[in-house]
């Protein structure tokens, strides 16, 4: 297979954005990524979207966006898998550029889901669970992740604040980020004190619905060297299944897609995890973000919580994870978070990042690791320096 490189990337504004609708918020990343890229065509697009249908009502993606982004008549394509809808897009952009098919190809997320009732929103994310044996009986994406937190703190003896130190960085982080949805910071208490959702998660302890758009232009490496632009490669891709439903795993505590996922994109790479200086990781509630740093291998079962207490995910620790604010700061346009994570990478590796955020000593190696519903899907691309 070819080498292939991230060449331009390009968000929207992540939000409730009222006054932009879901093709624009398309255009202004797709546009932004062009414009940061320099390439003047494309060869194809893949749209990362979990459910147009249910939020808007619109599918066909593929086709509305090359349109409204001036380029009907290119291959294009909605790809799908709940939250990690994005994070495939990447991986079928890449693949396509690999094998020989194309040379630019771009990877683009979006989702509008401000734009219904928040029962309609939570139906229509509820649609990433098993309908007859978790959603018929009642059962929420909170509530699926507080069982998770529950059997956490029962096995390993996880915290309340650990789960809140999770949310205090991230919002750190994403105070400095542009375009996050919730640019500030907040307290340990903050969090504990805030609105319970499904014990022991509060509202602190859960991403925001949002409005945004991200996109990436993947191309070869001689593309890239050609078009003078900073550029990296990715080096590694993998994806890992579970089972959809929460009680059919062996164990809750646990993400088994992702440690799949890791391990084939870490195989791919030739890299272990060692070797991996930071990570963008789906921090959907705060539970989440400790179970995928043991899932993926960075600490060992029961030990994520302590070190991310005491600092050793934050900014200037010594594996920084979720420099970009994560799904808790910067937002969770579900379709789109996995490109946004992407960019993210990108971003560090070129040493772009804006706002003070840039992660210190200039890291070569960056993973991003995206999933679906309750990990049920996961995928896990690592980025190098070229």
């Amino acid at each position: 297979m070819r080498d292939v490189c991230v060449v331009g990337v390009g968000m929207s504004q992540w939000g409730e954005v009222w006054r932009k609708s879901f093709r624009q918020l398309f255009v202004d990343a797709a546009s932004a990524a062009i414009k940061n890229s320099g390439v003047d065509h494309l060869d194809g697009l893949y749209v990362g979207c979990m459910s147009g249908g249910l939020f808007v009502g619109q599918e066909h993606l593929g086709a509305l966006c090359a349109d409204y982004l001036g380029m009907a008549g290119i291959p294009a394509m909605r790809v799908e898998s709940a939250c990690a809808s994005g994070g495939m897009a990447i991986r079928a952009a890449m693949f396509e550029v690999a094998s020989g098919a194309s040379d630019i190809v771009m990877a683009a997320g979006v989702e509008k889901m401000t734009d219904c009732s928040g029962d309609d929103a939570t139906y229509a994310l509820a649609t990433a669970a098993d309908q007859e044996y978790e959603v018929f009986h009642g059962a929420t994406f909170p509530g699926l992740y507080a069982m998770m937190a529950h059997a956490h703190m029962a096995k390993y003896g996880t915290t309340r604040d650990m789960l809140s130190a999770v949310s205090v960085k991230n919002h750190k982080n994403g105070a400095m980020n542009p375009v996050a949805q919730y640019p500030f910071e907040i307290t340990m208490e903050g969090v504990a004190n805030s609105v319970m959702i499904a014990d022991p998660l509060h509202i602190l302890d859960c991403s925001p619905i949002t409005d945004g758009a991200a996109a990436v232009i993947v191309c070869t490496e001689e593309k890239a060297k050609a078009l003078g632009k900073p550029y990296v490669k990715i080096i590694g891709s993998g994806v890992g299944t579970d089972t959809l439903q929460l009680c059919q795993r062996a164990d809750m505590t646990t993400i088994k897609a992702s440690t799949l996922a890791a391990e084939r994109a870490l195989k791919m790479a030739g890299k272990t995890i060692k070797d991996v200086q930071f990570a963008e990781m789906h921090d959907c509630f705060t539970i989440a973000e400790i179970v995928i740093c043991e899932s993926i291998g960075l600490y060992a079962p029961g030990k994520a919580g302590a070190a991310i207490l005491a600092g050793e995910t934050a900014l200037d620790g010594k594996f920084p994870v979720n420099s970009s604010g994560g799904l808790k700061s910067k937002g969770h346009a579900v379709g789109a978070t996995g490109v946004a994570q992407i960019v993210e990478i990108y971003k560090q590796l070129t040493g772009q990042a804006e706002g003070g955020r840039q992660i210190p000593g200039s890291p070569k190696i960056g993973m991003a690791q995206n999933m679906g519903g309750s990990g049920a899907s996961s995928v896990v691309h690592i980025l190098e320096v070229a």
